[in-house]
């Protein structure tokens, strides 16, 4: 049995109860006899937020939706049933399904429903993934406005034994703007992306997390904001990552800051050795340099006060509590190996920048904007590839690849230290990023593209068909 922890609501200060169901985690659904059936409504909600009106986005009246939790060889049975003033489908970020399934040129309709039914492979490795919308041109509003959900595969690393001890939490981490009246920003905000004043995680302010003296905890993080990029640090306490946004590593890591772009995911185990107290979990100022261009620009600030003074801001709170070990549980030595990719049969070039090509004010790959009848790259089956994504930028594009995994190979010239799988890599000002990806076992179109949400709204995006 895997040992579950939730997350309660403290009150830190007197606004801090934001959502009537601050004290619930997100309720779990778990495939029974190998199935998964759920139904997800996708509406418009205003919720009262420290005394204010605000008009947000939910899927099945949950911030976040509903955790969904399936093994290896499970079939998965979703209706969509869209109630918003605008069409939707779903995107299910980290899961190696077949892109007809996983189609982000489906259009759901208001007041239409889709079912979505497949089966994850039987060698799907273990990980943290998410579902969210991918309607093109109104991901970013439908994302910002709070539609994302947890999905969790299990396979062969819930089976180390020092992680079946571990208690566990899942953490969506997201940022709203309370004064949209309705859920809209100015032009500025969506051009460079947009960034709320509150960040919440699971749909609260400033959770408690509860972790056992001298037991261990499993933290799984997710960054399902639109633009919002975390510098996460667990203050005054130890933490080592053992998964990456697909799956495991070989070997936990002792890191001290997690920078975490849109679309990412981290596991962590948290020893529970320190003294008893609170530990704060906070994300570091980050402004995805953005805000020396705005104000070189001259444009104005008063949107986008997030961006240009970005702040430190204290996400959860890590609580100790009583426990009948008399002894620490121990880190694992050892999770899951990781096979390196072999030599790629060749090397393409994606270059990301905005206001030149085809697209004068919109951002583009390869000095093009995103069209849906275009198919940009062609690759073949069971070929590897090594992709060299150069930020002509000065500000952040996070590059995320739909359907396959990859490793990341170097930055600026120099090898990647830490051999993991990846599908959302960030990508720095001026940085230069070498992924190695295999295309496996799917044929059929599917997109790469910037995870800031407004920069694939606005053309940076990429159709990859694979036959």
């Amino acid at each position: 049995m895997y040992r579950r922890q939730f997350l309660s609501c403290m009150a830190i200060a007197a606004s801090a109860p934001l959502f009537s169901q601050c004290a619930r985690a997100p309720r779990r659904v778990t495939s029974q006899d190998g199935v998964l059936e759920l139904s997800l409504t996708a509406q418009a909600q205003t919720q009262v937020i420290a005394d204010e009106r605000t008009h947000l986005l939910a899927y099945n009246g949950q911030l976040p939706g509903p955790m969904i939790e399936v093994r290896a060889g499970d079939t998965v049975r979703l209706t969509l049933v869209n109630q918003l003033d605008r069409p939707t489908n779903l995107h299910y970020h980290g899961l190696h399904i077949s892109p007809e399934i996983d189609n982000v040129f489906r259009e759901v309709a208001p007041g239409e429903r889709y079912t979505y039914e497949f089966q994850i492979p039987s060698n799907h490795p273990a990980v943290t993934a998410w579902y969210h919308p991918h309607y093109h041109l109104d991901v970013a509003r439908q994302v910002f406005g709070g539609l994302a959900g947890p999905l969790i595969v299990r396979g062969d690393l819930d089976e180390v034994p020092e992680l079946q001890q571990a208690d566990e939490t899942v953490l969506v981490l997201q940022d709203f703007e309370p004064t949209l009246q309705p859920l809209e920003l100015h032009a500025l905000g969506k051009k460079w992306g947009r960034e709320g004043s509150w960040l919440l995680a699971n749909g609260q302010h400033n959770p408690t997390v509860t972790i056992p003296q001298n037991g261990l905890l499993r933290l799984r993080l997710i960054n399902a904001s639109a633009s919002r990029i975390y510098q996460l640090q667990l203050q005054n306490h130890p933490w080592f990552l053992i998964a990456t946004d697909r799956g495991e590593i070989a070997t936990p890591t002792a890191i001290e800051i997690l920078r975490l772009s849109p679309g990412e995911r981290a596991e962590l185990l948290v020893p529970g050795q320190q003294e008893p107290g609170d530990y704060q979990l906070i994300s570091l100022p980050d402004d995805r340099g953005i805000g020396a261009v705005v104000e070189a620009l001259g444009d104005s600030v008063e949107y986008m006060p997030g961006v240009v003074q970005p702040t430190q801001t204290t996400l959860a709170t890590l609580r100790y509590q009583p426990s009948d070990y008399a002894e620490p549980l121990p880190l694992p030595q050892n999770l899951i190996p990781v096979e390196a990719l072999s030599t790629p049969v060749t090397t393409r070039e994606f270059v990301l920048n905005h206001g030149i090509g085809d697209s004068s004010s919109g951002f583009i790959i390869n000095n093009k904007s995103f069209d849906m009848s275009r198919v940009d790259t062609q690759v073949r089956l069971n070929q590897i590839e090594d992709w060299k994504l150069i930020n002509q930028a000065s500000i952040d594009h996070p590059f995320h690849l739909h359907t396959n995994r990859f490793q990341v190979i170097e930055r600026d010239g120099q090898p990647e230290p830490l051999l993991a799988w990846k599908d959302t890599v960030s990508l720095q000002g001026y940085e230069t990023v070498v992924i190695r990806v295999r295309f496996e076992d799917f044929v059929g179109r599917t997109v790469y593209h910037c995870h800031i949400l407004d920069h694939e709204d606005q053309g940076m995006m990429g159709i990859v068909e694979i036959s």
